[in-house]
C-alpha cells in the first residue's frame, strides 16, 4: 500500500510501497502451519520484506522449515534468543501478536505475492531515482547511450533475478510437447521439425534449427562464414514468409530473423544478399561495373524479396544487454524466429562488468546468448573466429580445440559447426617455377596441382563437430565465390 506523509513544508510526501498487514498476516500463517511455507518458498526471500524485523522473523522460520523442524512462537523464541535478536524483533509478545494477525492459512500465497510485488515496485523506484540522478549529473561517467544500456541492464536483472515464481513443467506436459515435435517432423517430408535453414542436407542432419539452441558457426577468415549464415538467415526468413502465405497470399510473416552484423554495415549485407539472389558478382557491384541488364535484374529481385522478414542491426561492438533488449523488443513487436550474431568476438559483455580475462569475457557472452535463446525460445547462431593454430597443421580442417577461448564456447553451445574450403588453401600452394631446377618437374607439379584444384573447385565442407541432440559429421556444400553463394552440392552445374 502506498503511504502519504507530510513534509516539513506541509506538502504531501510519498513513501515507498509496502504492505505491513500482508507481512504480519503471512508470518502469522507460517507460524500457525509450517506447510504454508511451501506456497511462498520458491519466490519470497527475507530481503523482500519492507520491515527488516519481519525479514528476520521470516528468515528464522525458513531456516527451521528447510531443516524439517517445527517453527512456532515457542521454538522461534529459543532460536531468536540464542541468536541474540529476540528483543530486536519485538520479543515473545510480538510473535504472539503475529499469530493473531493471521487471517487464514489458505491466503499465504496471496500474502507472499503482495509482499513480493511491493518489493519489486521499491526496486523500480530505486532504479528510476538512479536514472534521474545519473541523467542530471553534469560530469557523468557514462554518456546518454551508455546510461540507457545501464538502466536496461538493471531492469533486465530485476525481471530475471527478482525472485519471481519458478514454474516447473510436469512430465505429462513435457511428453505432450515431445510428441508434438515428433509429429511435426513426421508431417514434413524433409524431416524438418525446427526452422528451415534453406540447405536441404543441413536440414536432414539437424532437423532444422531448434528453439532455445545456441549454435556456433566458426571458421578462419576467407572461409565464407558470413556468406553461409546469410544464406541460412535468408532461407529461414523466406520459409517464415511462405508459411504465412500458405493460406493468405497477401499475409505478412508472423516472425522475423534478426542479424546483428558487428563487422559489415547493413547496406553491405543487403548488397551481398541482393547479389546472391540476382546472381550478379559482388566484386562488379563494388567497382560499379554492372550492366543495364544487371541493374534491371537487381530491381526485379529486390521487389521479389522485399517482404522477406529480415532485420539487420549493424550497431558496432554491441553489448550483451543491448542485444538482449532489442531481441525482446522485436519479439514483442514483430515476433522473433531466429537471432544471428556476426561475430562473437566483436561483442562486449554487459555494461558495468569488467571480466578479469578475455576468456571470462567470452564466457559471459556465450552464457548470455544461451540465456537469450532459452528466454525467447528461439535459435541463436553466433559466428566465431578460430585461432591461428589451424594454419600450422598440414590438415587445416578445424577442430573444437581451435575455437578461440574454446572452453566456454564449446561448453555453452548446443551445436558447433565449422566451415572449411580446401580450395582456399590449395590456391595458395600453386607451384612456382623458381622452386624447380627443371621445367618438366615444374610442369608435372603444376598439372597435379591443377587436377587437385579441379577436384575441390566450388566445394566446401560444413563440419558438425558437436551436436547435443544428434550426430556429428560432415556435409558437402557448393560454394560459388563470385556470388559468395552457398547451396546444396547437387546444384553445382545448375
Amino acid at each position: 500500500m502506498d503511504s502519504i506523509d507530510q513534509t516539513p513544508s506541509g506538502l504531501p510526501r510519498r513513501l515507498p510501497p509496502s504492505n505491513t498487514q500482508a507481512e504480519q498476516a503471512l508470518l502469522g500463517a507460517l507460524l500457525a502451519n509450517n506447510k504454508a511455507f511451501e506456497r511462498v518458498s520458491d519466490f519470497l526471500a527475507p530481503e523482500h520484506f519492507a520491515d527488516p524485523i519481519h525479514g528476520r522473523i521470516y528468515q528464522a522460520i525458513a531456516r527451521r522449515c528447510e531443516q524439517n523442524q517445527v517453527a512456532d512462537p515457542i521454538t522461534l523464541r529459543a532460536e531468536l534468543e540464542h541468536a541474540g535478536v529476540l528483543e530486536e524483533v519485538g520479543g515473545t509478545a510480538y510473535l504472539a501478536q503475529l499469530l493473531s494477525a493471521m487471517v487464514g492459512i489458505i491466503n499465504a500465497g496471496d500474502y507472499g505475492r503482495l509482499i513480493h510485488d511491493a518489493w519489486l515496485r521499491r526496486q523500480l523506484i530505486d532504479i528510476g531515482e538512479l536514472m534521474v540522478n545519473d541523467a542530471y549529473a553534469s560530469e557523468a561517467e557514462l554518456d546518454g547511450r551508455a546510461q540507457i544500456e545501464k538502466s536496461e541492464q538493471s531492469l533486465f536483472n530485476l525481471a530475471t533475478k527478482g525472485g519471481s515464481e519458478g514454474k516447473g513443467v510436469s512430465f505429462h506436459d513435457a511428453l505432450v510437447a515431445a510428441i508434438e515435435l515428433a509429429e511435426k517432423a513426421f508431417r514434413n517430408q524433409g524431416s524438418v521439425s525446427g526452422l528451415d535453414t534453406g540447405l536441404r542436407d543441413l536440414n536432414k542432419r539437424t532437423g532444422g534449427l531448434h528453439k532455445s539452441d545456441l549454435i556456433i558457426l566458426a571458421g578462419r577468415p576467407g572461409m565464407g562464414k558470413t556468406a553461409l549464415v546469410t544464406k541460412v538467415a535468408f532461407g529461414a526468413a523466406k520459409a517464415m514468409l511462405n508459411n504465412a502465405r500458405a493460406e493468405n497470399p497477401n499475409a505478412m510473416a508472423k516472425e522475423c530473423v534478426v542479424i546483428f552484423s558487428l563487422e559489415m554495415s547493413a547496406d553491405q549485407l543487403a548488397t551481398r544478399l541482393l547479389a546472391e539472389q540476382a546472381m550478379v558478382s559482388g566484386d562488379k557491384i563494388r567497382r560499379g561495373e554492372i550492366s543495364t541488364k544487371d541493374f534491371d535484374t537487381f530491381v526485379r529481385v529486390s521487389r521479389e524479396i522485399a517482404d522477406v522478414p529480415l532485420v539487420i542491426d549493424d550497431t558496432p561492438a554491441i553489448t550483451l544487454s543491448a542485444l538482449r533488449t532489442r531481441c525482446r523488443r522485436l519479439q514483442r513487436t514483430q515476433g522473433l524466429g531466429l537471432v544471428i550474431v556476426d561475430y562473437l568476438q566483436l561483442m562486449r559483455p554487459a555494461l558495468g562488468t569488467k571480466p578479469e580475462s578475455r576468456v571470462l569475457e567470452i564466457s559471459q557472452i556465450t552464457q548470455g546468448l544461451k540465456a537469450i535463446a532459452k528466454e525467447l525460445a528461439v535459435p541463436v547462431i553466433a559466428l566465431s573466429q578460430l585461432s591461428r593454430s589451424v594454419e600450422s597443421r598440414d590438415d587445416k580442417r578445424p577442430q573444437l580445440s581451435d575455437l578461440r577461448e574454446s572452453g566456454s564456447i564449446e561448453q555453452d553451445a548446443d551445436m558447433v559447426m565449422f566451415i572449411y574450403r580446401d580450395e582456399y588453401y590449395l590456391a595458395q600452394r600453386e607451384p612456382k617455377i623458381t622452386n624447380f631446377d627443371r621445367d618438366d618437374k615444374f610442369q608435372e607439379a603444376h598439372e597435379k596441382w591443377q587436377a587437385d584444384m579441379q577436384s575441390v573447385y566450388q566445394k566446401a565442407e560444413l563440419i558438425i563437430a558437436k551436436q547435443r541432440h544428434g550426430p556429428t559429421g560432415k556435409i558437402d556444400l557448393f560454394f560459388e565465390g563470385e556470388f559468395t553463394r552457398f547451396a546444396d552440392l547437387d546444384t553445382l552445374h545448375e
